[in-house]
């Protein structure tokens, strides 16, 4: 929340114009940098027309919080009014998002989106938008989890004529979303006179600001259900021993008020997701508070879309590491960080404020947000400089705080075709592990192929997708990458040896050219024909992957090169130590040779490297198109 106060006390900054420097001056505090013209400008010609209308309304003594940020998330809400309700005497909630559209249309295909002259793509409509925040603080603010009744929403476009927006009344209407516009601005006002009452709104704005932060019980029931449902796994062995040890440490916890770490350790395919969301399921069934973490937006947005498909409020239950810099001290009864070897050094990055630099690790801001931290995570898989998600690192920070830590190690393997033997190859292969490349051997379980050009891996798993199975095609990052393409334009095509050429996934979360947007390449079938990196291929599986090896990891004599030099990664900066590069480039490799769920083709861009990966391959290994 950027500032605080009654309504008759923002219309006197306003009309002394000090609230704008104000608003300009915590802006900066809290987000590290200043607004933009276009947000300064919507806030001097937007919050004077609010304020006016709640005086008008005889409301002055309403507390008026404005660009209100919403808990565990960078949304934030224009303003959010807090005072009494006039009948019932009790807190009432107003969340108003302001517009100053003067005319928009609704979008033809769906009502929920809209088209403005402004904008080259549909927004979406500022109804379903309000009512969207409504439902989030009724999620996670514990203030009104329990009285949902005395939260509404309201879009007012104080700019707007009746014959500029006739279309935006199409959408769906109720409590949490409603529509107003300037042109009939006393039905606004009168609208607020229904739900707020002229006696100051103070006490209601501190409950909601003192609200305890986490899932609501009844999202938690909510996802229960859907998780439960959606769970397609039975859960073996190790893991079993896992998803038990962490509800033992969550009984624990409560029983004795007391922390407790768990860290799940296992290669790719071991099942470490599944014990996540099988948690999950169960936590919310006993309404125990718990969300799930990762680092990756490919891996976040998969979860939401897989967990929330039917209910879209699930997916605020799936948040990444850095939502928790700012979160009170064991607000959540379980955290479960998934792909915990994503973990990074610190949440801060260049935009954030010296003020809300702490200095804390992340692990020890995960590790601070719950009674039960819960880790999953692969160390072969930390491809990144900065990744710290080691079981070393995070037993140091538990021992930092003397909190006791459980690892429970993951060995049988669900990905690569349960191949153990696929596993330990593709690791030996990559000197991961002691011992020098082996030959493969071939088992009914996993199928490896060798390729000669590009154009004989994409053919054949071309092949592989007319016959019904899913395929993708990876490669190390060793290509510049395109990442601003024109609206129009196809995606260029990067990825280019010899005549070859292909384009990177897209960059960003909009779709190009029919292509998905970069969080969806691995699961959406229209990501085959486009190569993906290591970003969007991790934590992720295909039946058939086609890895291309570049120039950055060639076989020379005896052993494996890397060439700093042939990767274009930007991560990669001239401080990072050798021995650090070649260890990260050996790890992305390893990420990639293991996302096949049958199997996996493999070409180099490097002749000497082909030969030696025929020769370990074995003579049975070279791609025959059928």
């Amino acid at each position: 929340m950027l500032f605080r106060d009654s309504a008759a006390a923002v219309a006197a900054e306003c009309h002394s114009g000090a609230l704008f420097f104000r608003l300009t001056e915590q802006f900066v505090h809290v987000h590290g940098h200043k607004p933009g013209s276009s947000e300064v400008r919507s806030w001097e010609r937007s919050i004077p027309v609010l304020a006016s209308a709640l005086n008008d309304a005889g409301l002055g003594q309403v507390e008026m919080l404005l660009e209100y940020g919403l808990p565990l998330n960078s949304k934030r809400a224009d303003a959010v009014l807090a005072g009494v309700h006039p009948k019932t005497g009790l807190p009432s909630y107003v969340i108003v998002e302001l517009k100053q559209w003067s005319s928009a249309e609704p979008d033809d295909d769906d009502p929920s989106l809209c088209r403005i002259d402004s904008y080259a793509r549909a927004v979406l409509n500022p109804v379903d938008q309000v009512r969207g925040y409504c439902e989030y603080l009724i999620s996670f603010n514990g203030a009104l989890a329990d009285h949902p009744e005395r939260v509404h929403g309201a879009a007012y476009l104080h700019n707007a004529t009746e014959f500029g927006v006739s279309g935006l009344f199409e959408a769906e209407q109720d409590q949490r979303g409603q529509l107003f516009i300037g042109a009939r601005r006393s039905e606004f006002i009168d609208f607020l006179r229904t739900e707020l009452g002229p006696e100051s709104g103070a006490s209601a704005a501190d409950e909601l600001v003192n609200g305890k932060i986490g899932p609501s019980k009844q999202l938690m029931a909510v996802a229960a259900q859907e998780v439960r449902e959606r769970e397609q796994f039975v859960l073996l062995d190790e893991q079993q021993i896992a998803y038990r040890t962490v509800l033992n440490a969550v009984g624990r916890a409560k029983q004795s008020d007391h922390k407790e770490i768990v860290i799940v350790t296992g290669g790719p395919g071991t099942g470490k997701s599944v014990i996540a969301l099988s948690l999950l399921g169960e936590l919310y069934r006993q309404s125990t508070t718990a969300l799930h973490a990762t680092g990756s937006n490919s891996f976040t947005t998969t979860m939401r879309k897989v967990a929330g498909a039917r209910k879209r409020e699930v997916k605020d239950l799936f948040k990444y590491f850095n939502s928790f810099m700012a979160a009170e001290r064991n607000s959540l009864d379980v955290l479960i960080c998934d792909e915990a070897h994503r973990i990074r050094e610190t949440s801060a990055n260049r935009y954030t404020p010296a003020s809300a630099r702490t200095g804390k690790a992340q692990i020890e801001e995960l590790i601070d947000a719950a009674r039960v931290p819960v880790f999953l995570l692969d160390e072969h898989q930390v491809v990144r400089p900065g990744e710290m998600g080691t079981v070393a690192e995070i037993k140091a920070a538990a021992a930092k705080k003397g909190i006791r830590c459980r690892v429970v190690p993951l060995d049988s393997q669900f990905r690569c075709g349960g191949s153990d033997a696929y596993l330990r190859w593709v690791v030996r292969l990559l000197g991961l592990e002691p011992g020098g490349p082996v030959a493969w051997e071939p088992d009914d379980k996993m199928q490896l192929m060798v390729a000669d050009s590009p154009q004989e891996l994409e053919a054949f798993l071309d092949d592989r997708r007319s016959h019904g199975y899913s395929a993708r095609m990876s490669a190390g990052y060793c290509w510049t990458w395109t990442k601003k393409v024109p609206p129009g334009q196809a995606l260029p095509t990067d990825v280019a040896i010899g005549e070859w050429e292909r384009p990177w996934n897209v960059f960003g979360d909009r779709s190009v050219g029919g292509a998905p947007p970069a969080a969806l390449w691995a699961t959406d079938p229209a990501g085959f024909g486009q190569v993906g990196c290591v970003y969007t291929a991790q934590g992720f599986e295909y039946d058939w992957s086609g890895v291309i090896i570049g120039p950055d990891l060639v076989w020379r004599g005896d052993r494996w090169v890397t060439d700093r030099s042939a990767s274009k990664d930007p991560v990669f900066k001239k401080s990072t130590p050798d021995t650090d590069v070649d260890r990260l480039i050996r790890n992305t490799y390893k990420v990639l040779l293991t996302r096949g769920m049958i199997g996996t083709v493999v070409y180099s861009t490097d002749a000497e490297t082909r030969q030696k990966l025929h020769a370990l391959a074995g003579a049975t290994s070279s791609v025959v198109t059928a």
